[in-house]
C-alpha cells in the first residue's frame, strides 16, 4: 500500500528536524526501471530504463505526486527543506510539475496548514537530454543535481547492470565529462547551484575534475564522506 500522507509527513518532518537548520532535499517518487517498490506495482515494460518511471508516473498519477508533495510541504514548515524532480527531459515536464506544486500550496493555503511558501526546486540532470537542454531548464528551477549513474548509462547506451558490457562502460568518457561540465556552467550562468550525485561523485579520481569545473556540492554515501573530504583537503586548485 502506497505511504498515506500523514506517514510521509512524520518521515520528512523527522528528517528535516534532525538536520538542524540544514537543507534536506527531498526526492519525489523515483521508481522504476532499478529502483521497485513493493507497493508500486508497474507494468512489465521491454525496457524499463526508457519507460514509465519517475517524474512520468508523477505527472500520469497525479493523485499520488499530490500525496507527497502535500506531505513535503507540511514538513518544510519545520526547516529548510527543498523539492527535487527526477528524470526531466523537457522544460514542459517541470512546468507542469509546478503547476502541481502550486495547486497543493494553493490547497494548503486554504486548511491554513503553514508551510515555507519560498521551497526551493530543483531537478535531477540524469538524461543527456537535460543537459543539452539545461541552459533552459535552469531558468525553471533554483538548483541541479547531476545523477551521474543514469546520465552515463544513457549518453553511453550501456545497461550498468549487465555484467557483460562492464569492459565497454566507461564513466570517465569524455561524453560524460563534457556533459557533466555544460550542466554546471549553464547552472551557474543562470545563477543557480550545481551538485553531482550517483557513484562519480565519490569517485577520487574525479574530485579535482569537479571542483575545477566548479560544482558546488558533492553527494556522497556516509562512507564516502572521509576519502572525499581528505581528497579535497589535499589539492591546491590555485596550480594549474
Amino acid at each position: 500500500r502506497y505511504p498515506a500522507e500523514d506517514t510521509q509527513f512524520e518521515s520528512y518532518k523527522l528528517a528535516v528536524e534532525t538536520m538542524a537548520g540544514k537543507r534536506v532535499i527531498i526526492r519525489t517518487l523515483d521508481i522504476g526501471a532499478d529502483k521497485q517498490a513493493p507497493y508500486f506495482e508497474l507494468d512489465k515494460e521491454e525496457n524499463p530504463a526508457m519507460g514509465m518511471r519517475a517524474i512520468r508516473i508523477c505527472l500520469t498519477r497525479p493523485e499520488i505526486f499530490k500525496v507527497q508533495l502535500r506531505a513535503i510541504l507540511r514538513a518544510s514548515a519545520f526547516g529548510k527543506t527543498a523539492i527535487m524532480f527526477p528524470m526531466i527531459t523537457s522544460v514542459w515536464e517541470v512546468w507542469k510539475a509546478k503547476e502541481i506544486l502550486e495547486e497543493v500550496k494553493s490547497s494548503l493555503d486554504r486548511e491554513k496548514i503553514p508551510f515555507d511558501h519560498h521551497i526551493e526546486t530543483g531537478i535531477m540532470v540524469e538524461t543527456p537530454a537535460a543537459a543539452l537542454i539545461s541552459d533552459k531548464l535552469a531558468k525553471e528551477v533554483d538548483f541541479f543535481s547531476i545523477g551521474t549513474n543514469d546520465l552515463s548509462q544513457y549518453t553511453l547506451a550501456i545497461d550498468r547492470s549487465s555484467p557483460h558490457l562492464d569492459s565497454f562502460f566507461n564513466p570517465h568518457h569524455p561524453a560524460v565529462l563534457k556533459l557533466i561540465r555544460m550542466t554546471v556552467e549553464n547552472a551557474h550562468q543562470a545563477g543557480i547551484w550545481a551538485g553531482i550525485c550517483g557513484e562519480l561523485a565519490a569517485d577520487t579520481e574525479l574530485t579535482e575534475t569537479f571542483l575545477r569545473m566548479g560544482v558546488d556540492e558533492l553527494s556522497v554515501s556516509p562512507s564516502s564522506i572521509l576519502p572525499v573530504r581528505q581528497k579535497i583537503r589535499s589539492l591546491d586548485l590555485k596550480k594549474s
